[in-house]
């Protein structure tokens, strides 16, 4: 690992001068200079400490559910969350899991020793597939149960390819490792891992939750007026190039509501002004008739999962580039019909609703018009569609339960 600390080192000599012409990378080179003062203000020798590490946001909904459990079970336990990406820490820096969230210094021999030096955690909770090689080898040699949750593995990934030799060695930091397939599960075994759990994906328990809470929009509810409802999320430029000219052509007995993926001024007057007058703002529809419009644009972010509960159709975006395909099983748990773009290979939940019949892929405008048309035009097979999304959430939650056991047994063998 002697190239991998070198560069290390080096991206954090050369990160405040890419910073200056970057906001995100500025932001969490401002946040990292906070972490650890965060830290000694919260944190006293002697707390029992639980360390949570998310990359982004999308792991933190991941770990979601494992985490509200684990401070359920243990009210007095003091937990620190972590987030390595500015989009998941600006957004879920106030949370309901602790007011201890930080973003994670960068993996650096000298800045790990102070981190761990200052938490002193007894449960450490990585989400999906974090590998910090100087965190996790310093972990090896701590007293903390190290666990992975929701590790979605492939054979593609660099740490089964020929040069990923010292990576895969990092697997075994963990005192147990949770995987969402068997086939991680198998990847692992044949590096000679064991400590495996197949506990499937802790999303579907995230989701799940969402059908507890209280979805009521009432700006939503006057926007859709009891029409037919087309809910595009997280989209990028190449959902939108797909998307806007069937709603252009579409009737005004069908209604849209997009959600862009980012919330940027000019990206999003730019998608308003292609919809012209039909469309409204969230940032401004308190001066708009809403009924009369057709499209409402939200810019602005944390709705996305209570509006899907007013879709009947849902398109998620992500699927049609290369950014990838986003969550699926926000929309999948409200029972409806999903659309998703041509590039989904690497998400297993996306191929199995594709094969229930639940979910649509397209490759153009030309797929999407004949997709949306028949979804549109028959009642029964839309709604036949949702219903085996919905079954397919139900049938497919319980990971949390299953991880918080076994968890459970760790401590109490401390």
């Amino acid at each position: 690992m002697a190239i991998y600390n070198f560069v290390t080192e080096l991206v954090r000599l050369l990160l405040p001068v890419f910073g200056r012409f970057n906001t995100k990378l500025k932001k969490g080179i401002d946040g990292r200079q906070n972490t650890f003062k965060i830290l000694q203000k919260h944190i006293q020798k002697g707390d029992d400490v639980f360390w949570f590490h998310c990359a982004s946001l999308g792991e933190y909904e991941q770990g979601l559910p494992v985490f509200e459990q684990l401070k359920a079970k243990n009210p007095e336990t003091k937990i620190v969350l972590s987030f390595f990406s500015p989009s998941g820490y600006e957004i879920r820096k106030e949370n309901p899991i602790t007011p201890i969230t930080v973003y994670l210094p960068l993996d650096t021999k000298k800045k790990v020793h102070k981190f761990l030096q200052l938490t002193d955690p007894k449960l450490v909770v990585f989400v999906k597939y974090e590998l910090w090689p100087n965190y996790l080898k310093a972990l090896k040699n701590h007293t903390a149960k190290v666990v992975l949750i929701s590790a979605l593995l492939r054979p593609d990934q660099y740490f089964f390819k020929f040069y990923g030799k010292q990576w895969k060695r990092l697997f075994f930091c963990f005192d147990h490792i949770f995987t969402q397939n068997i086939e991680s599960k198998k990847l692992l075994q044949n590096i000679g891992y064991q400590n495996i759990t197949i506990a499937k994906d802790t999303r579907f328990d995230r989701v799940s939750n969402q059908l507890k809470q209280d979805n009521t929009l009432p700006f939503i509810e006057d926007f859709k007026n009891g029409k037919l409802c087309i809910v595009a999320g997280s989209t990028w430029f190449e959902d939108e190039q797909v998307l806007i000219p069937y709603i252009q052509n579409a009737p005004k007995s069908i209604k849209f509501i997009i959600a862009p993926h980012l919330i940027q001024k000019q990206k999003i007057q730019k998608l308003k002004d292609a919809l012209g007058s039909k469309a409204v703002l969230y940032s401004n529809y308190k001066e708009e008739t809403l009924a009369e419009k057709q499209v409402f644009i939200v810019d602005t972010i944390g709705l996305l999962s209570k509006v899907y509960s007013y879709a009947d159709i849902a398109y998620i975006g992500g699927g049609m580039g290369t950014s990838g395909l986003h969550n699926t099983l926000e929309a999948a748990v409200f029972g409806i019909p999903i659309i998703i773009g041509k590039n989904y290979q690497k998400f297993p939940e996306a191929k199995e609703m594709l094969q229930d019949g639940g979910l649509f892929s397209v490759k153009n405008s030309a797929d999407l018009n004949n997709v949306l048309d028949g979804l549109i035009k028959d009642e029964k097979h839309r709604k036949n569609c949702g219903q085996k999304n919905g079954v397919y959430v139900a049938n497919n939650k319980g990971a949390s339960t299953a991880i918080l056991e076994k968890v459970k047994n760790f401590l109490l063998k401390d």
